[in-house]
């Protein structure tokens, strides 16, 4: 072979190589028309013509298809019920996104999502429209509504309208984002004067550091010289209450290099000195950081997205509702302790009680988590109501089972019926049903429920299991002996605790809608997040 050749085999190996990495890496699709990337492709293979645009685009709109005919076939096979998450967004170049995802436990017993849409939006964010949009993207896919167990999002009021249409309309499950609830619980618990002073003084500390390079510059010099981790300090985000923890945690840890450096004059005029925070202020961010910190650690957990998260809910607000009653010295956080305490108790009341003798989604799928099925947060007349909802759950899942089951025999005797009438048969007079038959159905749900009955005794009998034990392996490895709460395991515990997944779709969507590839056709946005999010499943 001349040296230089290449051959269309090759040729077609290169092409999918620049178009995965344009869907891995998120890089735009006009890049292929940069004279630098011709220029190095040219390099590696001086033989290798490169495609134009609008080829990569059509090869990146049939890899699209070929990817969303593959995860429906997926979804078509799966026995569990689907979760969904559902948030909106706007990218720079002002286009209006609806975010969809959804999520499902394996034949397996291995937590699975998918990305389904990042769906351009063109008129009104009503509910009702939200609603509508989540139900086209489900068809899209040939999900059928039945197979829909819950429908997670943030407490915008538009989205909680569309969720609660779609459980009127479809029977699913509303279920409000537990990030976004701490985001409101912690926002409104730092209100205190003082805090919000400190928190002040803090940002204006950072956001110094942060233009100065000099400043900069010298607090790395500082940091060397006294053997503290050379770190950048963190700018908060009003959006996300963690962040404001950890720019309060990172000043915390970088306090003396910081005051250090503020009090080089070469470095702060006379006159700027007051740019370092009070020493009550310090001491004040040091027990809101630790008072902080149980909140933190709920927020990191609950938005994982590759082990069991709703399950863990319940129990965790009752250990910040612990946490809060914990007392410091400075009356500012005193103060934030008692308002965390009496948000996280009015904001989450149906995730820790049981009202109307209806639980909540999420006690339930504690209930079905064996990591949580003694109900520790719940009094005993709650979790009997508990146990109960969870019996007559597995019965009604379970009669649905038969349902379906049954669909093909009653097909074949509804012939056989049909063939008797036709006859003139005196037993068409009376129906079709002979009585052996009705008495040998009613044994048969007799012992079904009976069936069901000794598993729910059984297994919330068991001990719980580790809080360190992945509730899947041991549901892989019970699912014999507890068949039918193993159905409904698959069921409960597949919904996110939080809306993170499709919050996290727009951070590819981001960089897919950046300035330089804003020009950018919506319809090429979704594909391009789609693929991305997806390829790695």
């Amino acid at each position: 072979m001349r040296r230089g050749t290449c051959t269309p085999q090759m040729a077609q190996v290169l092409t999918e190589s620049i178009l995965n990495m344009i869907v891995n890496d998120m890089r735009p699709i006009s890049m292929v028309e940069d004279e630098g990337f011709k220029q190095m492709i040219n390099t590696f293979h001086p033989g290798y013509t490169l495609p134009s645009r609008t080829h990569f685009t059509k090869l990146m709109e049939e890899k699209y298809e070929a990817a969303a005919a593959k995860i429906i076939d997926v979804l078509k096979l799966t026995k569990s019920k689907i979760a969904l998450t559902a948030d909106a967004w706007t990218s720079v170049a002002t286009e209006a996104y609806l975010g969809i995802t959804c999520h499902f436990i394996s034949d397996d017993w291995e937590l699975t999502s998918f990305c389904l849409t990042t769906m351009p939006l063109e008129e009104r964010h009503t509910g009702v429209n939200i609603a509508a949009w989540i139900e086209h993207a489900i068809a899209r896919f040939q999900v059928p509504a039945s197979n829909i167990v819950a429908v997670v999002h943030d407490n915008g009021s538009n989205v909680v309208l569309a969720a609660n249409i779609l459980k009127e309309k479809r029977g699913w499950n509303s279920v409000c984002c537990a990030g976004h609830t701490l985001q409101l619980v912690i926002s409104h618990a730092l209100k205190h004067p003082q805090i919000t002073k400190a928190l002040g003084a803090a940002r204006c500390l950072v956001e110094h550091f942060k233009r100065s390079e000099l400043a900069s510059s010298k607090l790395k010099t500082k940091q060397k010289q006294m053997g503290i981790p050379e770190k950048k300090l963190i700018q908060d985000v009003s959006t996300r209450w963690n962040s404001t923890f950890h720019m309060v945690t990172r000043l915390l840890e970088q306090r003396w290099p910081l005051t250090a450096t503020l009090s080089d004059p070469t470095v702060t005029p006379r006159g700027k000195q007051h740019l370092d925070l009070k020493p009550d202020q310090w001491a004040l961010l040091e027990e809101l950081a630790k008072a902080l910190q149980a909140f933190e650690s709920a927020t990191v957990y609950l938005s994982g997205e590759t082990y069991v998260t709703v399950s863990a809910l319940p129990p965790l607000v009752r250990g910040l509702q612990k946490s809060t009653q914990t007392t410091y010295e400075t009356a500012p956080v005193q103060a934030f302790q008692a308002a965390a305490s009496q948000e996280t108790t009015a904001c989450w009341s149906r995730e820790v009680t049981v009202k109307d003798d209806s639980p909540d989604t999420q006690i339930i799928a504690a209930a079905l988590d064996p990591r949580f099925r003694k109900l520790k947060f719940l009094t005993p007349e709650e979790r009997f109501s508990v146990q109960s909802k969870v019996q007559s759950l597995a019965s009604q899942s379970m009669q649905e089972e038969t349902a379906k089951k049954q669909c093909a025999t009653e097909n074949e005797e509804s012939i056989t019926c049909f063939k008797r009438t036709s006859n003139g048969s005196l037993d068409s007079l009376f129906g079709c049903d002979s009585s052996t038959d009705s008495d040998s159905e009613t044994a048969e749900q007799y012992a079904q429920n009976q069936a069901i009955t000794n598993e729910v005794l059984m297994y919330f009998g068991e001990h719980p299991l580790s809080k360190t034990e992945n509730p899947l392996s041991w549901w892989k490895s019970n699912e014999a002996k507890y068949p039918s709460l193993a159905s409904l395991a698959r069921s409960f515990l597949c919904i996110p605790a939080t809306s993170t997944p499709s919050e996290r779709l727009f951070s590819a969507a981001g960089n897919i809608t950046s300035k330089k590839r804003a020009s950018l056709i919506p319809e090429h946005v979704d594909m391009l997040t789609f693929l991305h999010c997806n390829l790695k499943n």
